[in-house]
């Protein structure tokens, strides 16, 4: 009796053991964080600017970083080479039911809080990414996934706020 007694907890002893070495859902086999979506660091630049960003604000290049944590960083330079204030704050990404486009939602902490909403689509290395600030509120109704890219405002800037980013390492 006791040899099954000893054999029985050695029994749970061991199934303890497994249930509680699960594998990380989050890692690669070389221990590498699995990106989801618009995860890991981006550069768009000369003609990959939303026209729009070219003609208001003299963008030239966007270096964007979207960590696995929810927070974002964003750093921009204008045609002059002067590097712009640093965007920074949280994002929320969701994949939707059409294709393969997502939404994101970013709230900007710096230089200023402000809200922005979006959609984006990654295919292979590139993404397309098109958002609009929606509050404080500018009167920009942001794209939606329906309505594809070019879809802010209903439709009214078609393409001028549709930029594309590399995903660089």
């Amino acid at each position: 009796m006791k040899k099954y007694k000893n054999y029985a907890l050695l029994g749970l002893f061991v199934a303890s053991a497994l249930l509680g070495c699960k594998k990380q859902d989050d890692n690669n086999d070389d221990n590498t964080t699995q990106l989801v979506g618009i995860q890991g660091k981006w550069q768009s630049s000369k003609a990959n600017v939303a026209p729009l960003l070219v003609t208001l604000f003299q963008i030239d290049s966007i270096y964007a970083e979207f960590k696995t944590n929810n927070t974002y960083e964003v750093k921009q330079w204008n045609k002059n080479g002067v590097q712009l204030p640093t965007l920074s704050g949280t994002y929320t990404q969701t994949k939707s039911n059409v294709g393969n486009i997502w939404t994101i939602r970013v709230e900007q902490t710096q230089p200023s809080a402000l809200i922005s909403e979006g959609i984006f689509e990654i295919t292979g290395n590139t993404m397309k990414y098109e958002i609009v600030q929606t509050q404080p509120d500018i009167q920009a109704v942001p794209p939606t996934p329906q309505g594809g890219f070019g879809s802010t405002n209903g439709g009214a800037l078609g393409q001028a706020n549709v930029q594309t980013y590399v995903r660089v390492p």
